[in-house]
């Protein structure tokens, strides 16, 4: 059959990050779909005699490699396939602040947005010449300053003066952003996943489902002047009945 366009990728996780079987897999979708290659290889034997070409053929180990670039970033794909966290993510909001500005003042206290709470300074900057302050313990001098991080109170000298550009992070709630945690684990651990790639054309549709994956890759280019489009690279292992998937044709 004739297959045009990229189609429709799906991931449903089989595993966490510590081998256990997830009880209520969530079905991941790869938004916006760039690009799919499917790459099934064999390592070749041969067995030569007083020719010079073979006599004989054996196939030895083989793979099959599956690389997808997609441009909606999802943080159920870093998280259950990826990461093996638990698909019901944290509703935590962490975000930054860029270059709020402040008149200067001797003492500035920080109000993230949405009610949010202060967490980490991420540095002072004149507005009018972009230097950057130096961050001391107290007192500081003209170009300098102190920040308790449990307040979000920043203190600069008496005698600064113009705008102040201030950056740092924060954290909050949010019933639409989420925050996908995931910690050093033991090595050989990783969690998998069943990939089914759905391609319909003229009528007709080639589905490849591989039912036992693990990601080895997960790149995130970010661009000055383009959309980014991540690259999730994974591999199919056979499954607990020593299967790899199925080709089909409709």
């Amino acid at each position: 059959m004739i297959v045009f366009g990229t189609g429709v990728l799906y991931g449903v996780p089989n595993t966490d990050q510590t081998g256990t079987a997830v009880a209520n897999p969530t079905p991941v979708q790869f938004g916006v779909l760039q690009e799919c290659a499917a790459d099934l290889s064999f390592d070749s034997k041969y067995l030569y005699g007083a020719y010079q070409m073979p006599q004989y053929f054996g196939r030895g180990k083989g793979k099959f490699d599956f690389k997808a670039k997609f441009a909606d970033f999802s943080a159920q794909a870093l998280a259950g396939l990826f990461f093996g966290n638990s698909a019901s993510l944290v509703t935590a909001l962490r975000a930054v602040v860029d270059n709020e500005v402040h008149a200067a003042a001797t003492t500035v206290t920080i109000a993230p947005p949405g009610s949010g709470v202060f967490a980490t300074d991420l540095g002072v900057r004149y507005q009018s010449t972009g230097i950057g302050f130096t961050r001391v313990a107290s007192a500081p001098p003209v170009g300098s300053y102190s920040v308790v991080p449990a307040t979000g109170v920043y203190t600069f000298n008496a005698s600064e003066s113009g705008n102040l550009l201030i950056s740092y992070e924060y954290t909050g709630t949010s019933t639409t952003q989420f925050q996908v945690p995931f910690s050093n684990q033991l090595m050989g651990q990783a969690p998998s996943f069943l990939a089914e790639l759905h391609l319909p054309y003229s009528g007709k549709q080639l589905t490849i489902k591989l039912n036992n994956c693990i990601s080895s890759k997960f790149t995130n280019p970010f661009k000055n002047e383009d959309f980014s489009v991540s690259e999730f690279d994974f591999t199919a292992l056979a499954d607990a009945s020593n299967n790899i998937g199925t080709y089909s044709f409709a």
